[in-house]
């Protein structure tokens, strides 16, 4: 062999090599997922991919996925069940009818063609357990039926990986359809945990975890998850955005910003490709507006609004409809209370426009219009009710508790024509209902309206203990550590208020632009 031929060969293999391993780890950018079958060997990766895009939320591409493996392997009982399976989106939306009847198909096409293993054979049964046709029964019921026959399965497979993830991921869609929350959220975390142990690259079990400590007791339980889980699964935008979960819970700003910069971008690609709904570009957004807005940063917070009027693939009604979520909800983080009240109601239907409701009713009652503030509520409190009326319909029927914005609403109101009291009691149920069931993310939770209210009472060592509270519960709100130091410094406590406005000053990056943030600077600069 020549010189030249052996340098030839040597950058032949090299190449060869680089190739292999890049193959390879395309194949992997989804998780690592090993779910053997009786269905050919030939369409055994293109399953695990398709299992893997389910784990991760990508039902669209899912669907095409098993629609691939049903059309090379006939006898594949497997494609007919993750057919059905990426037609119920868990923790999203429920299947229609339509779609429950499609799912009840695929599954009887599943039993049929008998599978070999006892897994399989498990995964159908649950299936099956979940698309009965039955038509009475509701949401709630056929969320039982499905997660008992996986809690049956993973007693039998107790360290099953597919199993013991799937049968967790029940427990976290019944803690969020109100049954028994806390505590499956708690046994989902106790089956998760040791499984991440384990398997430390599978994506639903990252996945499941993050969503399992998604409240504010638990969220720290979930943050090794949050950084393992967009390397996992970096080709996944779903992958990308779930860290944020647990980013906004322990209020690490810039991770969220990170994550959801990513997250957008890469479903908008995925979008142009015809293989993502436009959701996971929105559900993005909403994360980075409130991030940006928490971390001091009003200018890009409000790009991200003027944003969501280009979102690919989705319809002119669900942009206006998120436009005007992410406005409203700019607005009131920002204390913008008159432009607030000035909002006008878009065209779109009653139940859609209960956040701007909300919004212009807290808005014209704070900024002393009293009379907008009446007509905004009874406007408000139709929206309340074309809600839970849609609710019902889709199979959710609402609590018997007042919804939480219209208690926030009415408060200020009465707050506004002087009846503290009243409005103090309904803020402080308002927060009992919240904190009972983990308080939405990105969202200002009630807690920090009492405080506010008790500051302008000027009850301020009552107002700056709710305010500590907030923050224990949801760390480094932008308001809640304003509030609180504005609330400390009025009680004399100059020692709490430094130590507020200086925590203040440290989650703003450079560059952060909320006008606000002058006042921590000038107080500190006194100090």
């Amino acid at each position: 062999m020549t010189t030249f031929t052996r340098v030839l060969f040597g950058l032949m293999l090299s190449f060869f090599a680089t190739w292999t391993g890049a193959l390879a780890q395309t194949a992997n950018h989804l998780g690592k997922v090993d779910f053997a079958t009786s269905c050919s060997a030939k369409v055994q990766p293109t399953i695990e991919k398709g299992l893997a895009l389910l784990h991760s939320f990508q039902y669209e591409e899912a669907q095409q996925t098993f629609a691939e493996v049903k059309s090379k392997d006939s006898r594949c009982a497997m494609a007919h069940w993750g057919a059905a399976m990426a037609l119920y989106h868990q923790l999203w939306d429920f299947p229609d009818a339509k779609k429950l009847s499609e799912g009840h198909g695929e599954i009887e096409k599943g039993v049929k063609l008998s599978p070999e293993t006892a897994k399989e054979k498990g995964f159908l049964i649950a299936a099956a357990a979940f698309f009965q046709e039955d038509p009475k029964l509701s949401h709630e019921d056929r969320t039982k039926a499905y997660s008992a026959a996986l809690e049956k399965l993973h007693t039998e497979m107790p360290e099953d990986v597919e199993v013991g993830s799937f049968y967790a991921l029940t427990l976290v869609a019944l803690a969020d359809q109100d049954v028994d929350s806390l505590n499956n959220q708690e046994k989902a975390i106790a089956i998760l945990d040791p499984l991440f142990q384990k398997y430390p690259d599978h994506p639903g079990v990252a996945h499941y975890l993050i969503h399992a400590a998604d409240r504010p007791e638990l969220a720290q339980q979930g943050l090794a998850a949050a950084r393992s889980y967009a390397q996992i699964a970096p080709d996944s935008p779903h992958a990308l955005h779930m860290p944020s979960h647990i980013f906004v819970r322990l209020g690490y700003w810039q991770d969220s910003i990170t994550s959801n910069i990513a997250a957008e971008a890469s479903a908008r690609r995925l979008a142009e490709q015809h293989k993502a709904e436009a959701h996971y570009q929105t559900h993005a957004m909403d994360f980075l507006n409130y991030s940006y807005l928490q971390s001091g940063q009003e200018s890009r917070a409000k790009e991200v609004v003027a944003s969501s009027n280009h979102v690919v693939g989705a319809t002119a009604e669900h942009q206006l409809d998120d436009y005007t979520y992410l406005n409203a909800r700019t607005l009131l983080e920002l204390h913008l209370w008159k432009e607030a009240a000035a909002l006008p109601d878009p065209k779109l239907p009653a139940d859609k426009l209960d956040t701007v409701r909300w919004v212009r009713t807290i808005g014209a009652a704070r900024s002393g219009d009293i009379p907008g503030a009446e007509t905004a509520l009874k406007a408000l409190q139709e929206s309340v009710s074309a809600r839970e009326a849609q609710a019902f319909k889709d199979g959710y029927p609402p609590g018997k508790e007042k919804a939480s914005d219209l208690r926030e609403a009415e408060a200020w109101l009465a707050f506004a024509t002087g009846q503290s009291d009243a409005a103090l009691d309904e803020l402080r149920a308002a927060v009992t209902y919240q904190e009972r069931n983990g308080g939405e993310s990105v969202n200002m939770p009630a807690r920090e309206m009492l405080a506010d209210m008790l500051f302008e009472l000027k009850r301020t060592s009552d107002a700056l203990e709710q305010y500590q509270t907030v923050l224990k519960n949801t760390p480094n709100r932008f308001d809640a550590l304003l509030g609180g130091a504005r609330a400390a410094k009025a009680a004399g406590n100059s020692d709490v208020a430094h130590s507020l406005y200086a925590k203040l000053a440290q989650v703003c990056p450079v560059g952060a632009d909320r006008p606000e943030l002058t006042e921590a600077q000038t107080y500190q600069a006194k100090k």
